[in-house]
């Protein structure tokens, strides 16, 4: 039997190949980061990183194995139960990874299960040596979320990065708030008048200053751990009667939060903490903390996939669009990193690509953090056209 020339089987072999793979989906995550990839690296970027919802890594929808072959970096959020956290722990073990790190708003618990997997054995403690631990909006569950005690809380737990979340103000400030406006679940009006949602403030509505001069935000919501007692904070007091604030829980700032983590090393290395026990171990953390910093802009259409999972009883005004555009998201942001020469400390996250597109365009030394919830939006339009699968 005559021999098929080997050009004409590699081809047909390629040919199979290519129609076997249209025929196959890819991984919307794979999709995702390898154009999200892509597009850095033509900017000369830094290599963009996931950070998908805790659901995805465990019912193995988020290939992280493959990812992480590819030098993405894959950071979920957001998980507090002792046994999840565990279980997220040890994804991978039994092939000898593990994602990169995790963001949970009880960095105490979060730290204490991750000692107990490291010390299970040597290789154990090899897998997880760089897990970097997140905490949430500070550590949400010990203190009032993305306040100047909540960061103090997650500090005191030794974290490697404090995650939170950013607005933009009339006077472009990088206001730290989770919602678009200023939310009567947590804040209050410091002259004791009546705020609720009827009279909600949105951050792109109020100036930096007038802020912090009308609101605190020491409303206790998210469980019993959550605490607001002030001798909780030494940090955050004695940080505020520095900058002059009114009380440690007026809403902060991107550029303020920077000084107060230099405020807290300083604090334990040479200043009324240094007795302490951990001060060490404390000024330490803080001296290298990273910072991932949200931006909390909605796109201007929302996707059906992400529109018909609104809560029906939240006034439907209250999803639409009160934030500024990207571009000046952006500038506001970067432009806070930059000025504090923390490029190789702070990573700009967020959940609308089209910001982490101008970050990579325009900031190419700060590293993009794609946040991810469900797989099914990332076909939808609510990721740009280039990243989309």
């Amino acid at each position: 039997m005559r021999r098929m020339p080997r050009s004409f089987a590699a081809f047909l072999l390629s040919a199979s190949l290519t129609v076997s793979l249209q025929g196959q989906q890819m991984n919307p995550f794979t999709t995702l980061m390898q154009k999200a990839d892509a597009h850095a690296a033509a900017h000369h970027a830094v290599k963009p990183a996931l950070s998908p919802n805790d659901a995805t890594i465990l019912n193995g929808a988020v290939p992280v194995a493959e990812l992480q072959r590819s030098g993405i970096k894959v950071v979920p959020w957001t998980t507090n139960d002792p046994e999840k956290i565990r279980a997220m722990i040890r994804v991978g073990a039994d092939q000898g990874y593990a994602i990169d790190g995790l963001i949970s708003d009880r960095p105490d618990i979060l730290q204490r299960v991750l000692a107990e997997e490291r010390a299970v054995s040597p290789a154990n403690a090899a897998r997880l040596k760089n897990f970097n631990v997140s905490g949430h909006r500070g550590g949400r569950g010990l203190r009032p979320e993305n306040t100047l005690p909540a960061f103090e809380a997650g500090l005191d737990s030794l974290i490697d990065t404090i995650e939170t979340d950013t607005g933009v103000t009339t006077d472009h400030v990088s206001l730290i708030w989770h919602d678009q406006f200023l939310n009567p679940q947590s804040c209050r009006r410091a002259d004791g008048q009546p705020y609720t949602l009827e009279n909600r403030v949105y951050i792109r509505d109020i100036s930096m200053p007038d802020a912090q001069a009308t609101f605190i935000c020491d409303k206790l919501h998210f469980g019993a751990d959550q605490k607001n007692d002030l001798a909780l904070s030494p940090v955050a007091v004695a940080f505020a009667a520095k900058e002059k604030l009114m009380s440690p829980y007026v809403p902060t700032y991107a550029e303020q939060l920077f000084r107060f983590a230099d405020f807290y090393a300083e604090y334990y290395k040479t200043g009324p903490g240094k007795t302490h026990p951990e001060a060490k171990a404390r000024a330490a953390a803080a001296a290298r903390v990273h910072f991932n910093l949200e931006t909390k802009v909605l796109p201007d259409r929302l996707p059906p996939a992400v529109a018909g999972a609104q809560d029906v009883n939240v006034p439907k005004e209250m999803f639409d669009n009160h934030t500024v555009s990207p571009q000046v998201f952006v500038d506001t942001l970067c432009g806070a990193i930059a000025r504090h020469h923390l490029e190789s400390r702070a990573d700009v996250q967020s959940f609308d690509f089209r910001t982490l597109i101008l970050v990579e365009e325009q900031f190419p030394k700060i590293p993009t953090y794609y946040l991810t919830d469900n797989p099914k939006i990332l076909a939808s339009e609510f990721v740009p056209a280039a990243l989309r699968q």
